[in-house]
């Protein structure tokens, strides 16, 4: 579907140049001499690279559909990382090339989202914030009373986070998967 440059939103999924795009951020500029432009910050969602670049108002770019599909995490297997589809049951592994640094808070049983483009698999949607136990971290040193004080803390996954020094094993603790960083306890 062909859409004017000026009905662009952020999130949206766009076709350029026989490639598919995620526009990150975009901004409308109307200089005092010159016409106007546009300048967006795109991201590959194939290659996952982000690019900045202009173009003039007056050109169609073709909206692209992208199906989203919830599952459910069950195992790894090898390189690939195996979701199943709640409603059919039907199963789809995705190459931990593809997934990234997502690896790091995907755990048994976790809801995500798939992302298709054409039956082919983008990528996924991980929740804002999941809960996580701890299962290695150091005890708390009396007397360290630094302001905002942290410590390492492994997560069942495997992921390390800083989180602060009450944390304890075995205790859940909520991590945003935005930035990898502790939120708050569960």
């Amino acid at each position: 579907m062909n859409i004017n440059i000026n009905d662009i939103k952020n999130g949206m999924t766009i076709i350029l140049d026989n490639n598919l795009y995620q526009i990150v951020e975009f901004q409308h500029v109307k200089p005092g001499k010159g016409s106007a432009f546009v300048r967006m910050k795109l991201k590959n969602l194939r290659t996952g690279s982000i690019t900045e670049d202009t173009y003039n108002t007056n050109i169609k770019i073709t909206k692209a559909h992208v199906d989203r599909m919830p599952m459910q995490f069950l195992y790894a297997a090898g390189d690939n990382y195996v979701f199943m589809n709640n409603d059919n049951y039907e199963q789809v592994e995705i190459s931990t090339k593809l997934l990234g640094d997502q690896v790091n808070f995907i755990k048994e049983g976790l809801e995500i989202t798939v992302e298709y483009f054409e039956g082919e698999i983008l990528g996924i949607n991980l929740p804002e914030k999941v809960e996580y136990e701890v299962i290695e971290t150091e005890p708390a040193v009396k007397g360290n009373t630094t302001n905002n004080a942290q410590k390492d803390a492994k997560i069942e996954t495997g992921y390390v986070v800083k989180v602060p020094l009450f944390i304890n094993e075995g205790e859940k603790i909520i991590i945003s998967t935005k930035d990898g960083k502790y939120s708050s306890r569960a």
